[in-house]
């Protein structure tokens, strides 16, 4: 099986990140690609409703449940107090695509563009200490880079850049 290609959005909290990613993988299905994502957070989730059947399945202990039905199915994994998996092996566990879409993970080295948006948690550039960002998506102007930029907007052009890089071809 080849791996397809990963290119990620990273920045800070309320950068426009999740905005981002979902305008882009809107974009690159139309298309024609097959796209999955990938969303690290730092903080303590659940995609699971507490009462429901799969909820009690895990809290009775199950390391996995499975949650299948006509229209979707879902895997949940307990980490219990083992560590969080490196992204490489999340990426083995994806069905095939065409594109990952890696949200968050900023100290991996996987390309990626980074979201800047005025009202983020921080303004510090990331880009200034990492290598593996390209380009880098705003809502205001941004001065003293190397690198592309692009409006944050500008969804078209940035799936444009992706493609480019990745070696993608699609039907526009």
């Amino acid at each position: 099986m080849t791996t397809p290609p990963i290119f990620g959005i990273t920045g800070w909290k309320n950068s426009g990140k999740t905005q981002l990613v979902t305008a882009l993988v809107s974009a690159l299905t139309a298309r024609g690609l097959k796209v999955s994502t990938v969303k690290h957070a730092h903080h303590a989730f659940d995609v699971d409703t507490p009462g429901t059947d799969s909820y009690r399945h895990r809290e009775a202990g199950a390391s996995e449940v499975a949650l299948v039905s006509g229209r979707r199915w879902a895997l949940m994994h307990e980490l219990r107090e083992d560590d969080e998996p490196p992204l490489t092996d999340i990426l083995k566990r994806l069905s095939p695509c065409d594109l990952v879409l890696i949200e968050g993970y900023k100290r991996e080295s996987h390309p990626k563009i980074e979201a800047r948006r005025l009202g983020s948690t921080k303004d510090t550039p990331l880009s200034d200490q990492d290598p593996a960002i390209q380009a880098i998506a705003a809502d205001h102007p941004v001065a003293e880079t190397h690198l592309p930029v692009f409006d944050l907007n500008d969804i078209s052009a940035i799936a444009d850049f992706i493609c480019h890089k990745t070696g993608l071809k699609t039907g526009t």
